[in-house]
């Protein structure tokens, strides 16, 4: 601790589901890529539905600086993240994908670009020049046509608004989280645009090291995520611009049902 500098504390959310068999080494990966940063740092964990033993299994890992919430119904992964947020210790805020599939390693180099810029919010970018990005085919034209989409609906700067890896000032989101609403899909999307509706204009991207290697499947699965996403995105559409829902309203995240907390 005591190489460690005081200026900043970062608190790292991982939403996890179902992943009993690999939540507890991938949370050794991450503190040990924290372990190397220059700040303090907390990792708070959601079990976004306790339907396996992720939870036991965390506890019983008994993993420093790690500080672990389940509830027990699924509620989404965006609403996992809103959650954690609400209880995070850290001036500086910050999530990442449970599975490993972006390289945490970028964790330092969001950090970096927080400084760099004085940023509000770093977004992590598969299409920042300097990322490394290894996924299928078919994901590449959805996301680039889901980027168009966005442009058009919304008009914002950032390029990629779905990576699972993004920092926050606290002092951002104390003015943004009130005015959140998606629990599941399109979470990522509403927050950077409520960050902008808020005024927040301090928003850039980072490069990430991303390696997804699990094939695009048509599959009933993979199509109902399609939609929900697409439905997701025209509601912030419909909040936004019909509503004006994130300008004048802000509501209050209750705690769910089960809630349990570990911290060690």
């Amino acid at each position: 601790m005591s190489d460690k500098l005081t200026s900043h504390f970062l608190t790292l959310i991982v939403p996890v589901y179902r992943q009993q068999k690999i939540i507890v080494r991938n949370l050794r990966s991450l503190k040990r890529v924290l372990e190397k940063i220059r700040y303090d740092y907390e990792i708070i964990t959601v079990i976004d539905g306790a339907h396996d033993k992720s939870f036991e299994n965390i506890k019983s890992a008994n993993i420093h600086k790690v500080k672990c919430i389940a509830y027990n119904k699924n509620h989404g992964k965006s609403y996992a993240i809103r959650l954690g947020m609400t209880l995070a210790k850290g001036d500086y805020i910050m999530f990442i994908d449970s599975g490993m599939e972006i390289d945490p390693n970028g964790i330092s180099m969001l950090l970096e670009h927080m400084e760099w810029y004085d940023a509000d919010i770093i977004v992590g970018s598969k299409r920042h020049l300097a990322s490394q990005v290894e996924y299928p085919f078919t994901r590449k034209i959805l996301s680039f046509g889901y980027y168009y989409l966005v442009k058009l609906l919304f008009g914002i700067k950032v390029h990629d608004t779905q990576a699972g890896i993004k920092i926050f000032k606290k002092s951002a989101l104390e003015k943004i989280l009130p005015r959140l609403v998606e629990k599941k899909f399109a979470g990522d999307l509403e927050i950077l645009v409520v960050a902008y509706s808020c005024g927040f204009k301090r928003i850039y991207e980072a490069p990430i090291r991303l390696n997804y290697h699990i094939s695009f499947i048509t599959s009933a699965a993979t199509i109902k995520s399609i939609l929900g996403i697409l439905i997701d995105t025209f509601a912030i559409f419909y909040r936004k611009n019909i509503l004006r829902y994130y300008t004048h309203y802000r509501q209050h995240l209750a705690y769910p049902e089960g809630l349990k907390i570990i911290k060690t």
